[in-house]
């Protein structure tokens, strides 16, 4: 009888932790709160930008630096704990000679609604339609972590200069299966980002930056897009960074700015 009631009792936890892992699947994917809580100041320069979606939602965005004739916009989708301004920055201090903007996700304060793979794929649509509204500019998705794969699907919707996936997963279920192996996950999961799907057979010059000791996104996560993605300019592994502290690295931003450099020079010709 104790066997049983051992059982059954092992049975109940595992049970519970499914469901509890269900249930909160996107407030871990998506802390909003946490990254609401993590802005950093801005310059004064800094200039506020908002668009109302197609279902009534707000977006709230940063624009940094000034538009160029010759160099194309940098537009930045973070990591599911960033924030725009977070992005915006980063993206600036890389690029101070060019136009950067980043849009905090739906969901994540000051932008409203909830947010989901779904909603993040159709507001990066609605946001590059808006931004290309007054003129057509040439603008580089940059995607990263989680973000990467709401910058493929941008690419693969609309043509764009360039493509940077940073720290990018092949896919999220597959990296779901990584961190819950004990759940199942293909059942369960609600969120999903085919990123090695939103890359094939794409011409968009491509260029993908890995951290060699990413615990988050695994190497057997990345690998995968490099076969994947037919026009990789650039494929870069910074082989002392893990996931988080990858940006302080100067590898970085030499990787990130000759990925510029090669889009630049691709649409020159």
């Amino acid at each position: 009888m104790w066997f049983l009631t051992l059982v059954l009792g092992a049975a109940l936890l595992y049970a519970a932790l499914v469901l509890v892992t269900a249930l909160f699947q996107t407030r871990m994917l998506f802390p909003a709160r946490m990254a609401a809580s993590n802005r950093p100041l801005l310059p004064l320069s800094a200039e506020r930008l908002e668009l109302t979606t197609p279902d009534g939602e707000r977006l709230v965005g940063t624009r940094l630096g000034n538009a160029s004739g010759t160099k194309p916009l940098l537009l930045g989708f973070g990591g599911n704990a960033w924030n725009a301004d977070a992005v915006a920055l980063t993206l600036h201090g890389l690029f101070p000679d060019h136009e950067v903007i980043a849009f905090h996700y739906r969901g994540y304060p000051p932008s409203s609604g909830e947010p989901s793979a779904k909603a993040l794929f159709a507001d990066a649509l609605t946001i590059v339609d808006h931004l290309q509204q007054d003129r057509s500019r040439p603008v580089v998705a940059v995607g990263f972590s989680i973000g990467s794969g709401v910058a493929a699907y941008l690419a693969h919707q609309r043509e764009v200069a360039g493509l940077i996936l940073v720290t990018p997963f092949d896919s999220l279920k597959a990296l779901a299966r990584e961190h819950f192996s004990w759940a199942p996950t293909s059942l369960l999961l609600r969120h999903h980002m085919p990123t090695i799907d939103l890359v094939k057979d794409r011409p968009t010059p491509t260029a993908l930056i890995a951290a060699g000791r990413d615990s988050i996104v695994p190497a057997r996560r990345s690998e995968p897009l490099r076969s994947a993605v037919p026009n990789l300019v650039l494929d870069r592994t910074i082989t002392d960074a893990g996931h988080n502290d990858l940006y302080q690295r100067p590898a970085f931003a030499v990787a990130m700015r000759e990925a510029v450099a090669a889009f630049e020079a691709t649409a020159s010709r």
